[in-house]
């Protein structure tokens, strides 16, 4: 780069997710004096909810930070399009105001996120081809491609005054991925030349020896299994790795079956991807209605759900809920993906409920039909030895992988490695790598169409009821005599006896320990609404207490007459 630093001129990075996390990746870089950077934003994703969030499925990072200097933000560049990287834009978009620069699968996703939060016209969302570059201030940016599970992976080498970053994006290393270009090696390798500053690396697979695989072994291996098999098949896959639902569909054409797509997701990505000349010999797709006309041995249903997501068309299935799919005794259904950390219990119980329709369930324990899309250890040594980088920045996995990433480019030969956490602001240069400030760094939670804060009290009470249950007591009181004219009435949700014996008896001793709280109080605190909903909240809890052992969720309404 042509451009000189000035001597108070600093470049830094700061994750704000993603780095102590597998997810929800926001990685910003900025360059410029303290007190005046400019800052591009590299990926802006979710993760998504569990049973500790009830009633939020999508969890996105806190861009505070970031917000309060968007005038400053000269662009959001997306290195691929899975839902960890791209998933936040149309929630987090309006806070940051800036130009989207993707490549066109990516941009294809993108479209139909901002349609959804109708922000398709504001948006100013530009393609970059595979290979592209782009100028945004002291920012020359250049995509190197790379292979990972989706089309169009892209790392992201960032030249600047003060030095070349490296920011690798999801990877792996595979010599025929079927779709798409192999890894560019010659790009790294004269990056190498000009000497990488820093790199920031994938984690993921880090404690994984010898490599993930290959997609060509996957889609032979999916033939000769499905070759071997009577009755109706299902194929469950990320809907995002369009190479293996075009393995799938090569499978099924080898076999003579006929191709359903099942689920929004596979239909929405299907769509993106022969949008941008993708899966073009695809055979046209059997409707769902349809494909129950079709003799078992002809058809095969490439699903969403491999995760046992509530939702999702194979849950459904599983479940025997969907409109036109049902799977029983000599069929199978092929788990073409891997068992994401924390959806274990969910994706166990989707394979009982198979079994127990006596589907034979197969998976990437039983056969390889899965491989990973991400380095494991050989491949990040051979990374290294391609960029040869003089800081190590581990990004994309839990504090462990981070630490082990840091271990692994040490031996490496590495002069400097650092594990970042969410909000750690790090200078690359000038000067040795090292933590500088800490910024805020927190969780945003989807619940429905808002963005609520962890702690907010929706989700507090939600918590407490789900783990205590919930009384609700209504009174109606006298206007002017503030006399009890109507109830108490009690209502048990989340609380259950032996028989409806005891829960009639203990609703009898809720009502007369609410009624004898209010009739305790003086006139005047009668008068007040919020003291005596207090007092009765007060007695109905320490009541229930003294039944369940629990200390339940309270929620008294007093109503005047």
């Amino acid at each position: 780069m042509a451009i000189k630093p000035n001597p108070d001129d600093e470049l830094v990075f700061l994750p704000l997710g993603g780095a102590g996390e597998i997810g929800m990746n926001l990685n910003a870089y900025g360059y410029g004096p303290p007190e005046a950077r400019k800052w591009i934003i590299v990926d802006i994703g979710v993760t998504f909810g569990n049973g500790a969030t009830p009633g939020v499925d999508v969890i996105l990072p806190d861009p505070a930070f970031l917000e309060e200097r968007r005038e400053d933000i000269l662009g959001i560049v997306l290195t691929h399009a899975h839902e960890d990287h791209i998933g936040a834009i149309g929630w987090l978009w309006p806070r940051l105001r800036a130009p989207v620069y993707a490549t066109p699968f990516t941009a294809a996703l993108v479209r139909e996120k901002l349609k959804e939060k109708m922000l398709l016209e504001r948006v100013k969302l530009t393609e970059i081809p595979l290979k592209g570059k782009l100028a945004l201030g002291p920012f020359d940016m250049e995509l190197v491609t790379l292979t990972h599970s989706i089309p169009e992976p892209n790392g992201v080498a960032i030249r600047t005054p003060l030095g070349l970053v490296w920011h690798t994006g999801d990877w792996k290393i595979d010599p025929d991925p079927m779709i798409g270009e192999t890894t560019d090696v010659a790009s790294l390798r004269a990056m190498a030349e000009e000497g990488v500053l820093a790199m920031v690396c994938d984690s993921t697979n880090v404690f994984v020896e010898g490599e993930s695989g290959s997609e060509a072994d996957v889609r032979s291996e999916l033939t000769t299994l499905i070759k071997g098999l009577k009755g109706r098949v299902a194929v469950t896959a990320f809907a995002s790795n369009v190479a293996r639902v075009e393995s799938a569909i090569h499978a099924a054409q080898a076999c003579g079956r006929s191709v359903c797509l099942v689920g929004r997701s596979m239909h929405r990505v299907v769509a993106a991807a022969q949008s941008v000349g993708l899966l073009q010999d695809a055979p046209p797709f059997v409707d769902e209605a349809d494909a129950a006309y079709f003799p078992r041995d002809q058809i095969l249903y490439l699903c969403t759900g491999s995760q046992g997501e509530p939702r999702a068309a194979l849950t459904r299935i599983a479940t025997g809920n969907h409109r036109h799919i049902t799977l029983g005794a000599g069929d199978h259904v092929v788990f073409s993906s891997r068992v994401i950390p924390g959806n274990e219990a969910a994706i166990f119980a989707l394979y009982n409920a198979l079994i127990e329709r006596g589907v034979d369930v197969i998976t990437g324990e039983d056969e390889n039909v899965h491989v990973s899309g991400h380095p494991c250890r050989d491949e990040l040594r051979q990374m290294y030895a391609w960029a040869r980088p003089r800081i190590a920045v581990p990004v994309h996995g839990e504090l462990r992988h981070l630490r082990e990433h840091v271990k692994l480019a040490l031996e490496l030969q590495t002069p400097q490695a650092l594990a970042p956490r969410n909000g750690d602001l790090i200078r690359l240069a000038p000067g040795p790598a090292q933590v500088i400030d800490e910024v805020p760094a927190g969780r945003l939670y989807a619940d429905g169409a808002a963005l609520i804060e962890p702690d907010a009290e929706a989700l507090r009470d939600r918590r407490r009821i789900a783990a205590e249950g919930l009384i609700a007591v209504a009174l109606v009181v006298d206007e002017r005599k503030h006399a009890i004219l109507s109830g108490p009435d009690v209502r048990l949700r989340g609380l259950s006896l032996s028989n409806a014996e005891d829960e009639e008896i203990a609703i009898e001793d809720l009502e007369a320990a609410a009624e004898a709280a209010f009739l305790r109080l003086k006139h005047g605190e009668r008068a007040d609404d919020e003291a005596a909903e207090n007092a009765v909240q007060r007695a109905v809890r320490k009541t229930a207490e003294g039944i369940w052992g629990k200390r339940p969720f309270v929620e008294v309404m007093l109503m005047r007459a």
